[in-house]
């Protein structure tokens, strides 16, 4: 597992609405409660960590306007909108949610949870990392929709007490996902545990990387 990404766009927006934008793609949510709906996703480029084990290279991006993004997601059917990164909270605004709002899109945010939100957007994923990042990702929201822990098989104390500060955070749904390593006898070792975990924790539920079960984007 290599950290192959930047911590900021590769290019920086050219007004104050415009927004560096990875990509913009149509597929189905392959993770947490909405697993399996279809959805636009807005991939912001940039991101203020650096996990060892992330798998998505966001690090170019292209400053695209705020009417830009809406009239791309307009062309496609799907009610729910995924903003999506990198950490998207680098650069959402209130008014980009209420111009997807304003053609009937849901508008879910995917987040580590280290910087604060706009407050309409309809669902926020935290997805915390300072369980291998510490201090610099602890998450400063209090509440989400749902919150997802990427899990390596780490077990015991550590794991608990991690669990323990979540239960903090007010949320509607808990879900653990095994880290998806690159290695299969890994990952299976990870699954397996995961699995134990649920079954000893049973407020948390299994999500699994569904797209790359189905090789979808």
């Amino acid at each position: 597992m290599t950290d192959k990404h930047t911590s900021h766009p590769a290019k920086a927006p050219t007004s104050a609405k415009d927004i560096s934008v990875n990509e913009i793609f149509y597929s189905l949510q392959g993770e947490g409660y909405n697993t399996g709906m279809p959805a636009v996703f807005v991939r912001f480029s940039g991101c203020n960590l650096h996990c060892p084990f992330c798998d998505t290279d966001f690090s170019s991006g292209t400053p695209v306007s705020e009417e830009d993004i809406k009239k791309e997601v307009a062309k496609y059917r799907a009610p729910l909108v995924v903003i999506t990164g990198g950490e998207p909270a680098l650069q959402l605004t209130e008014s980009l949610v209420n111009l997807l709002h304003s053609i009937g899109k849901t508008v879910a945010v995917e987040t580590n949870g280290t910087l604060a939100l706009p407050k309409n957007a309809d669902w926020v994923t935290l997805s915390p990392k300072d369980m291998y990042l510490g201090k610099k990702a602890c998450p400063v929201l209090k509440e989400a929709d749902e919150i997802k822990i990427v899990f390596d098989g780490t077990t015991g104390p550590i794991i608990q007490n991690y669990i323990s500060k979540y239960q903090n955070i007010l949320v509607k749904h808990r879900f653990i996902q095994p880290c998806d390593t690159g290695n299969a006898a890994k990952n299976a070792e990870i699954i397996k545990k995961t699995i134990e975990f649920c079954k000893a924790n049973p407020e948390w539920r299994l999500s699994l990387q569904t797209h790359k079960i189905l090789n979808i984007k």
